[in-house]
């Protein structure tokens, strides 16, 4: 079972420490066996916004954990604690995955970890970032940036994405899926998706392009165009094209294929079907045409994929080829 330690001390944000509470300690009987092993590792009493918070274990826990998320620090403009400084090190050094949510990139940052790397945090405090800490390249741009053992995230519901995203590295699309319904937000938004966009994601009953995405996910096995989504949506393709900047922040033949891709995944995870059929149902075309936009997109090809994802089933499997290291 994978060790999930949340890393607080006094002046994290309550939002971003509440959110990883809810999905690493989330109960998940039934549908993703074994789940995490969820602490939260602090002093012996943290302040976090209005609320008092009773760590389960001491921050030496930290190098002990598979991952360490860091919640976020809310006042920039002050030095994090060097304890804490120094555990998130001590973990990261031990072969942890770490994680930041919005500005607890500064920890990272401040820890090192970031220190040559491409990170981000929420776009207010993206340009502070860059001039306290020149050697980290910030990308004020995109929702979430993974690095392999460091990640970071940019603000509020960005911190949602990362944590998703970290599940369905280690349980698969289908079950990150199913815990997003469970919460009832967008189960993947692309960590390369804008993040801030012209105007906030309308409710799903009032914007041009509502009828237009159950549409489109009816029809992923068909060569859909830019063309045939414009005439379905009963405007011009630069229309079209604007619409989907400010809705999704990201173009109308990108936002197909990310849902290609990820019916691919749950395809993969959930059935016996084979790659050619897998990519005829995902409107690919070809099983060579799937594993070429699924390994730059997933990093993997598919049957290492299916391999993976499909032994979660088993109780006891844990390897998502990420991590290699056993905790005691």
């Amino acid at each position: 079972m994978p060790n999930v330690a949340l890393a607080v001390t006094d002046g994290m944000l309550q939002f971003e420490l509440a959110l990883a509470c809810e999905v690493f300690g989330a109960d998940m009987t039934g549908v993703a066996e074994p789940w995490y092993r969820f602490s939260v590792c602090g002093p012996s009493a943290v302040r976090v916004g209005r609320f008092r918070l009773a760590p389960d274990h001491g921050l030496d826990r930290l190098p002990h954990a598979d991952t360490v998320i860091v919640p976020g620090w809310a006042d920039v403009d002050q030095d994090p604690p060097a304890e804490l400084i120094e555990a998130v090190r001590a973990a990261h050094e031990a072969g942890a995955r770490v994680a930041s949510l919005c500005t607890g990139a500064f920890v990272l940052a401040a820890a090192g970890l970031l220190d040559g790397r491409r990170a981000t945090t929420h776009w207010a405090h993206a340009k502070e970032m860059a001039e306290r800490h020149p050697r980290v390249t910030v990308d004020p741009d995109v929702l979430y940036v993974d690095n392999g053992s460091v990640l970071t995230s940019a603000g509020k519901a960005a911190a949602m994405d990362l944590c998703l995203h970290l599940v369905r590295l280690d349980h698969g699309s289908s079950v990150a899926n199913t815990l997003a319904r469970r919460l009832v937000v967008p189960p993947h938004r692309d960590g390369g998706q804008a993040q801030f966009v012209t105007a906030p994601v309308p409710a799903p009953d009032n914007h041009p392009l509502a009828e237009l995405f159950p549409w489109v996910i009816r029809r992923l096995d068909q060569p859909l165009t830019v063309e045939d989504l414009a005439r379905q949506a009963g405007m011009s393709s630069r229309n079209l094209g604007r619409h989907f900047r400010s809705v999704t922040g990201t173009t109308p033949l990108q936002w197909l294929l990310t849902q290609r891709i990820r019916h691919a995944q749950e395809l993969l995870e959930t059935t016996d079907d084979t790659v050619d059929s897998i990519a005829a149902a995902t409107g690919m075309g070809t099983a060579t045409t799937l594993r070429r936009h699924f390994q730059r997109t997933v990093g993997v090809p598919p049957d290492t994929y299916r391999r993976t994802f499909r032994s979660r089933t088993r109780p006891g499997a844990y390897d998502d080829g990420r991590h290699h290291r056993r905790k005691s």
